[in-house]
């Protein structure tokens, strides 16, 4: 890959690394919601959500659409939450690998040993 693709591969990867933007991104995965809608669920504030969702909308990851006197946000590249199950899938499973690298230490503070601290 050229530098060029990696950097654009690189500015994606930067939009889904912000926790508010993922937040926000789960809210409108049931469907559009408009800016009060994603502010009620999200207890963010409307200057914060407006950014986010402006980055986001740069990034072509939703789209915008005025119905009224309301704009109206929604997911246009659900590849994004593909990419957050990956993660979440491979940070289980490290999480499980820890965890049975531990199990051997179960029993040491549990009362169960001779002559520990009980």
């Amino acid at each position: 890959m050229t530098p060029e693709v990696l950097s654009s591969v690189a500015d994606y990867f930067k939009v889904l690394s912000e926790p508010s933007r993922l937040q926000i991104l789960c809210e409108l995965r049931s469907g559009p919601k408009n800016v009060t809608e994603i502010l009620e669920a999200t207890g963010m504030g409307q200057a914060n959500v407006s950014k986010h969702l402006k980055i986001l909308a740069q990034a072509g990851i939703v789209s915008r659409q005025p119905k009224g006197v309301s704009v109206y946000y929604q997911i246009v590249d659900p590849a994004c939450f593909e990419l957050c199950e990956v993660v979440c899938n491979q940070l289980v499973e490290r999480l499980q690998q820890q965890a049975r690298q531990l199990e051997p230490l179960g029993g040491v503070y549990s009362g169960k040993s001779s002559g520990g601290v009980s």
